[in-house]
């Protein structure tokens, strides 16, 4: 077996574990956010890049609600929005579709690999638009990403703001 062979046969495997994981998942259930938990990304070492899918022309998602600024008590209702695009579950193949991952106290640390399914990156695989997430009291950022069926972010990354709310 060659080096090229073991490194696709690791990429399909951390793969199908993530498809597996967001399979599992409760619909709305998502762990509580804290800060300690921020930084978690840039401790995982990266995947092997796969190929991401072409964004369509004008995409793009956006966090209806809360809005940034906003004072607000847990657990959350975050309401998603997108444009331009479909949803879709994961691991459903489609081009014009992908499902959302928010993204709590926290940035997208590589945009080649299936975004990591942990506290702050709160994976949505069933195509859902909204969600009750349990926050710490505090300030948290939220932002979302949406991936594509393999949970690698779109070419280019379809990315909301990122908004801050303060929770009492």
């Amino acid at each position: 077996m060659n080096i090229k062979t073991i490194t696709a046969a690791t990429a399909a495997a951390a793969t199908l574990a993530l498809l597996a994981a967001c399979s599992k998942a409760p619909e709305n259930e998502a762990p509580v956010a804290t800060a300690d938990h921020a930084d978690h990304a840039a401790e995982t070492p990266a995947a092997a890049a796969l190929p991401r899918t072409a964004a369509p022309a004008g995409a793009k998602v956006f966090i209806v609600s809360p809005k940034d600024g906003e004072t607000v008590s847990s657990p959350v209702k975050v309401v998603f929005g997108i444009e331009g695009m479909g949803l879709a579950p994961a691991g459903e193949k489609n081009d014009t579709a992908g499902h959302h991952h928010l993204l709590v106290d926290t940035e997208l640390a590589d945009a080649t690999v299936p975004i990591p399914a942990d506290a702050t990156h709160i994976h949505f695989g069933k195509a859902q638009t909204e969600a009750s997430v349990e926050l710490t009291p505090g300030k948290h950022t939220l932002q979302l990403v949406l991936g594509d069926y393999l949970h690698i972010p779109f070419d280019p990354v379809i990315e909301s703001e990122k908004i801050t709310v303060e929770v009492k």
